[in-house]
């Protein structure tokens, strides 16, 4: 087994230790203390040194462990420290391998200075606090500033140590602020307020030491930021180069970790604490940019990305990042990304954390309940929700975009719902947040921010059920022409038999004027239903009916089948109420695309039943079943009621081979 060792008193000395050691190797990492040894997480093949190592005894222990590799990952700032462990390498013939810390460009309002002795004559200059946070190792070099104990607050790490240091520079008890980072830019806003300082002094530590949630902070507080600049650095690589070459060098392999977050409606406030804890350990956060600044402290790398593809890529191309956290609005199980993001993450370790939904924060905000409520949302979707308000009484609708509150309450209006009620929230859980109550009529003419939700309740709502009366469709072809329609005895016969999912995908052959289209349509809400038919006067009504019943999942499809077919997705179900004398070659086709296609045929001659019962021979379907329905409907005859016979029509019911699970 190989053997690494790694010098990693830096954040990202510990997590390529971390990485490491989750891989078939032997890992050995120094630490200067007992204090940075608590920070790194016992594992089998993990050994720890917690003491400071000179030239020599580094040479010693690498000849006694034999080392296959050295890792520099020391601060930048600790220049002596590297050079003992590259010229330890040299003696012991150790390989030795430097990783550098990348650096920040320095905000605009800076101040930057090449060395602490430059940063005490700029002080020097200056009236104010200030907040030194660049450690306790030369603190002494900063008591050559005039008034250093009535200006200076020094944040150092809680050890004897950097206590002592600062006991010898002079600072009283209260002026230090013993405290272990990783610091938040809320955090360090806070600490510069609380000591009124006028200046931040730091090093130019990177993302890995907080650099970014100090510039944060100290724009943040007023304060003006005081950078000391490295000192020249050995050749190296950053993280990436180094992981990659560990990886080429011992055959190793080493997965992305990604983390999807559900942050709730948006203000951190409420999000979880696990989603709060992915948020702060992430190198690399992914999101929408309204999300990221809500979420975001300052510390962590941003990629600006929702659509699963561009988010899949970043995470492929931020080799310098090994922890993502990909922060999606509500919840990741609730009309998330994360669905469709999910399968692109092949190759990654990946954890899913839940987040409050706007359903449950708008429901808890009008203090109802929401089990008995149909969730449906319209992002990203030129969706019709009239059917589900029809059919429901209270529906949750996440709206937004150019359909928006307003357009959802216009098509209340026109489908004759203007007086159902609806709740909208907008903005939840940011600021500005509204509650508005109102009827549909009431709100279309209003503006609403495009971050709503809509609970809309319908107490007049019925379900629907197959075979809608023939009356509610739209049959008149002009000029007195009445255009043939499935009656609803027929239609209620032929879908149940075909038994319609909530996501089928639809074909109704001869649709003429789409009573058996539309509902399909209603059944199938989550599907698509193609209406394909030749006649014009047909197709005007079709597109009559569309309307009239709100069926945005109808597509019409105008020609002769089959050839009107061929360029169609595959049917999970067709119903074919004519064929022009193509019986055969439409069902020929339809299970060419699909064998497991259910199939309702209708016939009303004697012709048709003879070619459907040649047709079932063979094809030999599986499944088959031949109804005869008979019905008869009342008509009023003087003061009594008798019953007319309507033509029989035979029902044939075919599936060729059953449907995969």
């Amino acid at each position: 087994m190989y053997k690494l060792c790694v010098f990693a008193g830096t954040t990202e000395g510990r997590e390529l230790v971390e990485l490491l050691t989750g891989q078939p190797v032997e890992v050995t990492a120094c630490v200067a203390t007992g204090y940075g040894e608590t920070l790194l997480t016992p594992r089998e093949n993990l050994t720890i040194s917690n003491k400071r190592l000179g030239q020599g005894e580094m040479e010693a222990l690498f000849r006694q462990a034999a080392f296959d590799l050295i890792v520099d990952a020391t601060h930048p700032y600790a220049a002596e420290v590297t050079e003992n462990i590259a010229a330890a390498c040299r003696e012991a013939d150790v390989e030795y391998l430097r990783l550098l810390r990348g650096t920040d460009a320095a905000p605009e309002d800076a101040v930057c200075v090449p060395d602490i002795e430059s940063a005490v004559d700029y002080l020097a200059g200056t009236e104010g606090n200030i907040l030194l946070t660049t450690g306790s190792k030369e603190l002494g070099k900063y008591t050559a500033l005039p008034e250093f104990a009535q200006r200076v607050y020094a944040r150092v790490l809680p050890m004897e140590a950097s206590l002592a240091a600062c006991r010898a520079a002079g600072l009283e008890p209260a002026r230090v602020i013993a405290m272990q980072g990783p610091f938040s830019r809320e955090m360090n806003a806070a600490t510069l307020r609380s000591v009124s300082a006028r200046y931040m002094v730091t090093k130019d530590t990177g993302g890995a030491g907080g650099f970014r949630a100090k510039a944060a902070a100290a724009r943040e507080a007023g304060a003006v930021l005081v950078i000391v600049g490295r000192p020249a650095q050995r050749e190296g690589l950053d993280f990436a180069g180094v992981v990659k070459r560990i990886c080429s060098r011992f055959q190793l392999t080493i997965r992305p970790r990604v983390t999807l977050a559900g942050i709730g409606p948006g203000s951190p406030d409420g999000m979880t604490a696990e989603v709060r804890r992915a948020v702060r350990e992430a190198d690399c956060l992914i999101g929408a940019k309204r999300m990221l600044e809500a979420v975001a402290d300052g510390r962590q790398v941003w990629c600006e990305a929702i659509a699963p593809g561009d988010i899949a890529r970043c995470i492929r191309e931020r080799a310098d990042c090994r922890r993502f956290t990909v922060v999606l609005s509500g919840d990741t199980g609730f009309f998330s990304g994360a669905r469709k993001l999910l399968p692109l993450l092949e190759g990654c370790d990946v954890e899913v954390l839940p987040g409050l939904s706007s359903l449950q924060v708008l429901c808890a905000r009008l203090g109802t309940s929401y089990e008995d409520v149909v969730p449906l949302s319209l992002h990203g979707r030129d969706g019709d929700i009239v059917p589900d308000i029809w059919q429901n009484r209270r529906v949750f609708v996440l709206v937004g975009g150019a359909y928006g509150v307003p357009g959802l309450c216009h098509a209340l209006v026109e489908a004759g719902l203007g007086e159902v009620r609806v709740t909208v929230g907008e903005r939840l859980g940011y600021p500005g947040e509204r509650i508005v109550r109102g009827t549909a009529a009431e709100l279309a003419g209003q503006a609403f921010d495009s971050l709503s939700a809509a609970l809309v309740e319908n107490k007049a709502a019925r379900p629907f059920t197959p075979g809608l009366p023939d009356e509610r469709f739209r049959r008149g072809g002009g000029e007195g022409k009445i255009v043939p329609m499935t009656k609803r005895e027929v239609r209620a016969a032929a879908l149940s038999q075909l038994g319609l999912t909530k996501d089928a995908v639809c074909w109704d052959v001869g649709a003429g004027t789409g009573s058996v289209s539309v509902e399909m349509a209603l059944l199938a809400r989550g599907g698509k239903v193609y209406a394909v038919e030749k006649n014009g006067a047909a197709l005007a009504l079709l597109g009559e009916n569309r309307e009239r019943f709100h069926v945005r999942n109808l597509e019409i499809i105008p020609g002769n089948a089959p050839d009107a077919c061929r360029e169609l997705p595959a049917p999970g179900y067709v119903f074919i109420g004519g064929s022009s004398g193509s019986l055969r070659e439409i069902v020929t086709l339809a299970l060419e695309k699909n064998p497991a296609a259910r199939i309702a045929i209708t016939a009303v001659t004697l012709e048709s039943v003879a070619e459907m019962s040649r047709l079932i021979k063979e094809f030999a379907p599986a499944d088959v079943e031949i109804t005869c329905l008979n019905v008869a409907r009342s008509r009023e005859a003087g003061p009594y009621h008798l019953l007319a016979a309507q033509n029989p029509v035979y029902l044939f019911t075919l599936q060729r081979q059953e449907a995969a699970v």
